[in-house]
């Protein structure tokens, strides 16, 4: 301490920040979710009931944690597809580069009030400009309800997630190629290897690193799923206004959770235990990423 005070002094401001205002409200938090709480009357201790209910008795939650990983599995892969062939295509543009760069990442920083506005319009049945086209051009006899049948809400949801997020997947895809040595590229026309070749020989193996964090990211992203749908049914169409839309099917765990919490309920214990099941379902799905990625090429 006397010969090192000095990296003890300038880390305590942060770790007493962290302490008071991140470890702490997590430990409470599970301390918490071993009670069953309103907030009002006095905590009454029910061990792992919490907990034990969500997978016995609360079908809410197993169908919000279905539809988590049913949008995420509908949205996640072509994110990363899109995002890889998007910016392999602007890493071979001469010009104009920068423009589409930008044109492409937009969405990612629109705010997620603005995106569920947009597309609640896009999708309403009785004003919406998608149902007004397919209309005037013959393809429906009749407007369709987009946001009351649950296969279609379900679409909506994983379109708006890919239209918000590919252009983010596209900028570290393409920090990733301007990454790699320029001799490879060069090496690859000399041999007379096209884009094509390119792309699935050189590009698409070099940045396996890349694709490994942007998944693990982008899943730990989709569990946590809560502004798309949210928005999506709480936009401009006050028809559209319910909770986890028509029949529950883009209920997500956080919608679940703040549901439960500060919604139509105020059982905080029981969504504290929510927020730690999700805790623990990211972590172990986090870890087993983690070790997949990194075990050892045969």
């Amino acid at each position: 301490m006397k010969r090192n005070k000095w990296p003890v002094i300038f880390a305590t401001p942060f770790l007493t920040a962290y302490g008071l205002f991140m470890l702490f409200p997590m430990l409470y938090s599970f301390y918490l979710s071993l009670f069953e709480y309103n907030g009002i009357v006095e905590k009454h201790f029910v061990g792992f009931s919490n907990y034990i209910n969500l997978f016995t008795k609360d079908r809410l939650f197993l169908k919000s944690l279905y539809n988590t990983v049913l949008i995420m599995l509908m949205s996640l892969p072509v994110n990363l597809i899109l995002g890889l062939v998007v910016a392999y295509l602007l890493f071979s543009l001469a010009r104009g580069r920068r423009v589409f760069q930008v044109v492409n990442f937009l969405p990612y920083i629109t705010t997620p009030v603005a995106i569920g506005f947009i597309f609640s319009y896009i999708f309403d049945w009785n004003s919406g400009i998608l149902n007004g086209l397919l209309t005037y051009f013959g393809i429906l006899d009749e407007n369709y309800f987009w946001l009351q049948q649950p296969w279609s809400a379900r679409l909506i949801v994983a379109i708006m997630i890919v239209w918000r997020n590919f252009g983010y997947c596209m900028m570290i895809y393409l920090s990733g190629m301007t990454a790699i040595d320029q001799d490879i590229y060069e090496a690859a026309a000399i041999d007379g290897a096209g884009k094509f070749k390119t792309f699935f020989a050189i590009v698409v193996p070099l940045l396996k690193n890349v694709s490994v964090f942007l998944l693990i990211t982008a899943m730990i992203g989709g569990f946590q799923m809560f502004d798309e749908p949210v928005q999506l049914y709480s936009g401009w169409s006050a028809a559209s206004r319910s909770v986890g839309g028509p029949e529950y099917s883009v209920l997500t765990v956080i919608w679940k959770f703040y549901d439960d919490s500060f919604g139509s309920n105020t059982r905080l214990g029981y969504g504290a235990a929510i927020a730690y099941t999700l805790f623990l379902i990211i972590g172990a799905c986090s870890l087993f990423s983690f070790f997949w990625s990194n075990r050892k090429d045969s």
